[in-house]
């Protein structure tokens, strides 16, 4: 059951059960495995030396030492089990935390989006505050211009008034003129500096059509988010597609990180052109105080004239408001720039957050995903242990297939009457149904849902069909009421490859085992047989003479004889017995069975079997190289449908098939009962049915019945006896298999 390529990763697992290694010291849970067993832990090669234990007896006839130490072995298998059992529990706490913990840390991811949205709304309120002050100060320039060149003009006509009595301060008027020249310079640079904002402005225009188009992008990033959290709630059921969701997520989350980089450098840049307006207007200062230095040496030298003087007083407080307006626009800049590296912190803080939590969800995934492994391998090991206790018991394997709901299904047969429980203990193993309000809880070996697939059923019992291969004998049949779906079970659908039953399956598994063993010595022979018990009569269904075993005009045709050797080796006197070599050989025996099979229409079935069908295939297998020889049978019975009469609505031939049916299912009831019961006679002999399984039902074989269930409620009540039937059938013990191995001789 356990691959050699998994070894590493078994081991692993056994070593953090038993302490030498935890998962994560803050999330994992305390280990308590072995807390009901004693404080018991085993390894890998502890439960495989338990497995491969063979029994040592002093004395073979002390069949109470055997006994004994047959249950001491059952029960420290049962421990082991116990152990596995917790063990799983534990593993599946630990699964349920860390989905919890990879919530929460998505819940953390959408509050630090929120947080990044808020951060970016408040850079816009900067950004637009920073354009109303540019305005205001604007505007306030425009009126200082106006100002200063009325103040200009006043001074030019005062001179031009004056020029006769201010002669003898022409060498003022000229450096008047001068600083004049100079003002129309500074006038210049404040073109110049308005044209500068108008760049400025536009670029911000720019830069918020920019933050339009990021905040479109985050509006769908916001919408793939949501979806992907609806997506989240189907993550058990397929886990797959939540990891390439999360890889989307994570590209459009390291796209929309790309794009604050580029608004970071677009921010750097607008730093950039701050600093140098804050030069240029750093130079403009100085060269007002240049021209406040020269307005005073000039009013010390006018002093005499009044009117210049209080002109000049006028102009000085003009140019004192003008830099003390310069002075609040530096402190403005400063509080700006100051915001700007606050929200740069916060950008980059959030950003290194973000990343540790894209960490921390990965390294849950990773976790998430060692897990599951270690539930699938010890699922695996719990099965094998299952399978051994249930071979060393002798307990014959039942397991329960629920049939769909059909169109041609009543829709009144639509109410609930199958449920399943979803316990760790009874998960893929229980049935509960409900009759009359009333609740009957079964549990099997293993139970298939409705939407169960035919390569489903098949992987359950593949071991135990390779085990005919191994030299073990291997009887699997199908019981249950008519239309349950034994036959599509069986034989599945004709022509439909996907739906192929489990005889074809079967022998496909065996023909290429046969070819896989080859190159280790191994030569198998295979010898097949069909035959069907109608109305408690043998017929041959690979003879090639059709009617050899028909009754005609009240007379019997060709008889058949069941005999059983002392090493419960079945023959059927004068019975075909075909050599095959390949599955399409068997295939073509099987197909020319269909059609010789009796079938019959009935009010409960389109196509009703009327018989039991019984695939008898002989292998016989050599191994050139070490001289072992082994011998397996493998048998593969499709029964007949119990009916009543009142629904089946049978007359004539088909009320004698129905009988015929009825009595046959009824002997191999009292059969099962006999043996449940351990009584010394069994009644093998009532019916040919039982009597050709008996050695299948009270000898060495290893023997699985599927049980059939319809889901339609008004079948509850046959649904609800076959299902008794089946838990008396898997109480039964028939013995512990024993293998057809022995050495080849010369003369053989």
């Amino acid at each position: 059951m356990v691959g050699t390529a998994n070894n590493g990763r078994l081991r692993l697992a056994f070593s953090l059960v038993n302490g030498s290694q935890d998962l994560d010291l803050s999330s994992a849970p305390a280990s308590n495995a072995g807390s009901e067993c004693g404080g018991i832990e085993f390894t890998r090669e502890d439960v495989e030396a338990l497995v491969n234990e063979k029994m040592k007896y002093k004395n073979k006839f002390n069949y109470k030492e055997r006994c004994e130490n047959m249950m001491e072995y059952i029960k420290r298998l049962r421990l082991c089990i116990k152990w596995f059992q917790e063990l799983e529990g534990e593993y599946a706490f630990e699964q349920e935390k860390l989905r919890n913990a990879l919530e929460l840390t998505e819940r953390r991811c959408s509050e630090m989006e929120v947080v990044l949205n808020n951060k970016e709304e408040e850079l816009n309120l900067i950004i637009l505050e920073l354009r109303k002050s540019l305005a205001s100060l604007q505007d306030k320039l425009a009126k200082e211009e106006s100002e200063k060149k009325a103040a200009v003009d006043s001074l030019t006509k005062e001179k031009e008034a004056r020029t006769s009595i201010e002669r003898s301060q022409a060498s003022l008027s000229e450096e008047l003129e001068k600083v004049q020249g100079e003002l129309d310079g500074a006038n210049q640079r404040i073109a110049s500096i308005n044209d500068m904002y108008k760049l400025l402005q536009e670029y911000n225009s720019s830069l918020q059509l920019y933050n339009s188009k990021l905040q479109t992008d985050l509006d769908t990033a916001h919408e793939t988010i949501k979806r992907g959290e609806k997506e989240r709630s189907a993550i058990v059921e397929n886990l797959h597609t939540l990891r390439g969701q999360h890889k989307s997520l994570q590209d459009q989350l390291m796209s929309s990180i790309a794009s604050q980089d580029e608004v970071m450098k677009q921010k750097d840049a607008l730093l950039n052109e701050v600093a140098c307006l804050r030069m240029e207007l750093h130079q403009t200062r100085e060269d007002r105080e240049h021209y406040q230095q020269q307005v005073q040496s000039l009013a010390a030298e006018v002093s005499k004239y009044k009117e210049l003087a209080t002109n000049s007083s006028e102009l000085e407080e003009k140019c004192l408001s003008q830099g003390n307006q310069i002075q609040i626009l530096h402190d403005q800049l400063a509080v700006a720039e100051r915001k700007l590296q606050m929200s740069d912190m916060s950008i980059f803080e959030t950003r290194n957050e973000f990343e540790g939590q894209k960490k921390l969800i990965e390294e849950l995934q990773n976790r998430l995903e060692d897990a599951e492994f270690k539930l699938i391998e010890g699922e695996k090991l719990r099965k094998k242990l299952h399978n051994t206790i249930l071979e060393l018991k002798g307990n014959i394997r039942v397991f329960c297939r629920v049939r769909p709901q059909l169109p041609d299904d009543s829709s009144s047969n639509q109410a609930k009457v199958f449920s399943y429980p979803t316990s760790m203990e009874y998960l893929g193993r229980g049935i509960d149904m409900t009759q009359n309000a009333q609740k009957h809880s079964f549990t099997f070996d293993k139970v298939f849902m409705p939407d169960a697939s035919q390569e489903e059923v098949f992987v359950e019992i593949s071991q135990l069909v390779q085990s005919a291969l191994d030299g073990y004998k291997v009887c699997i049949f199908a019981y249950g009421q008519t239309g349950s779906g034994k036959t599509y079970t069986m034989m599945g659908k004709p022509g439909q490859p996907d739906e192929k039953g489990l005889i074809p399956r079967s022998l496909e598994q065996i023909f290429q085992t046969k070819q896989a063993l080859q190159p280790q010595g191994w030569r198998y022979e295979m010898q097949v047989s069909m035959l069907e018990i109608y109305n408690e009569t043998i017929r041959d269904l690979l003879s090639t003479n059709k009617d050899a075993s028909r009754i005609e005009n009240g007379v019997a045709g060709k008889q058949y004889t069941i005999k059983h050797d002392a090493n419960g080796n079945t023959q059927v006197s004068d019975l075909t017995i075909v050599d095959v070599q390949s599955s399409r050989e068997v295939k073509y025996l099987l197909d020319q069975a269909a059609h010789s099979r009796s079938v019959g229409k009935t009010q409960m079935n389109e196509q009703s079997s009327r018989s039991h069908f019984v695939f008898t295939m002989r292998i016989t297998g050599v191994n050139e190289s070490t001289e072992q020889q082994v011998q397996g049978v493998l048998n593969l019975i499709d029964l007949a449908g119990s009916e009543r009469l009142s629904k089946s609505g049978s007359t004539g031939d088909r009320l004698k098939e129905t009988q015929a049916i009825n009595k046959s299912l009824s002997s191999l009831a009292d059969v099962i009962f006999a043996l449940a019961k351990k009584e010394d006679h069994v009644p093998f002999r009532n019916s040919k049915l039982t009597y050709l399984l008996q050695p299948c039902l009270g000898g060495d074989s290893k023997t699985l019945m599927f049980v059939n269930i319809s889901p339609e409620s008004s079948s509850a009540g046959e649904s609800l006896c076959s299902l008794r039937f089946a838990a008396r059938v898997n109480a039964c013990e028939i013995g512990t298999p024993r293998r057809q191995l022995n050495m080849r001789t010369s003369e053989s």
